[in-house]
Formats: C-alpha cells, structure tokens, sequence
C-alpha cells in the first residue's frame, strides 16, 4: 500500500470512528455529514470522496464490526466444526451457546449500530452478510442431517431470517433481556427436530 493509499483509509476509519461517536450520543437518523466532518476534522469533499450517503457509511460501520467478529469466531472454526459433526444427535443444534452467547456479547456491546443496522437490514443487504457470518455453523450441521444442496439455500433463509428478527426484537428493547435467555429463545426455536428424515429438517 503507497501512501496515497494509506492516508485515504486512515481518513475513512477517523469517518467510521466518528461515526460510532456520534451514534453513542443520537439515532442514526439525526447524524448529519456536517457533523461527521466536523468530528473526523475533514471537509464535506472528503465525505463525498469515500461516500455517497450517510446509508454508505452506515454499511461499512456494520460490515467493519462483522469482519471483526467473523476473524475472532473463524479462528476456532476447525475445533467449533468438529464438534458439531460428532456431538450426539440429541446435542445439534442449528445455533449453540459457543457461538450465541459470544455473538450477541458483541452485539450488546454495540447496540446502537446493530439496532441501527437491523432497521435498515434491507438498504444495507444485511441478509448477505448474516448468510456468511453463520454458514460456518450451519454447513457442518446440514451436512451430518444430509440435507440436498438444492435445500439449503431455503433452510439457511429460513433460519437467517428468523434469527435477524428476534435480535431485532432484542435491540428493540435495549437488550434488556439477558443473553441467555435470549440464546434459550434462539435455541428454542431452531434446534432440530429429533427425526432420521430429511424432510424433518
């Protein structure tokens, strides 16, 4: 990386910090760029230079906080795999505590941004980035039930979806509940049926 290069992503994090700054203090929907800038200690132009909209930042503050968090979970990933394709049956979960409890410690951690980021899951194509945060989890899953290829796109949809909606429902509420409790709701939900079948996936 030349020093071009390296001073347009410094100034592009001094953004994003000043991003979660502001969010810390207000909604996202009253940040203006005007503030940015003037927190960043940068010109409007410069905003303008990396993004097109407040939306545009918003996204890479969200896909920044996941890329984080997927380095952290993907450096177990062999050892979390393995015990998933030889746990006993009655033990397989589609999400288990090794992967909710420190999940949703980040999310609670940042829950303006996460909350900011579910209401606006459609602008910013957050299904895209949830289906490669858990695929991880899933496959090894999918793969020990047997579930045809051609179903899987559908299950994962199923559960992504589900999944974003009841930590949508969590932020709503501040993250009032406990995150155990909350990964007893998850579990509750998506734990596989005890059947041989395919079909009972």
């Amino acid at each position: 990386m030349n020093r071009s290069e390296s001073r347009y992503f410094a100034t592009a994090a001094r953004m994003d910090e000043a991003f979660l700054t502001l969010l810390a203090k207000k909604d996202f929907e009253y940040i203006t760029i005007k503030e940015i800038c003037e927190v960043a200690g940068v010109n409007r132009s410069t905003f303008y230079l990396h993004y097109e909209t407040m939306s545009d930042l918003l996204s890479e503050s969200v896909g920044r906080m996941n890329e984080q968090f997927l380095a952290s979970m993907e450096k177990d990933s062999d050892a979390f795999s393995t015990k998933l394709r030889n746990c006993p049956r009655d033990e397989l979960y589609l999400i288990t505590p090794d992967y909710l409890t420190p999940y949703l410690s980040y999310i609670k951690n940042n829950k303006r941004l996460f909350r900011t980021a579910t209401e606006n899951a459609a602008v910013l194509g957050m299904d895209k980035s949830y289906d490669r945060m858990f695929r991880h989890v899933f496959t090894p899953i999918l793969d020990r039930y047997g579930v045809l290829q051609q179903d899987r796109p559908y299950i994962m949809a199923f559960y992504i979806r589900g999944l974003m909606a009841i930590i949508s429902e969590w932020l709503k509420n501040d993250c009032a509940d406990s995150i155990t409790y909350v990964t007893g709701v998850i579990q509750q939900c998506v734990k596989m049926p005890q059947s041989e079948t395919t079909n009972a996936v």
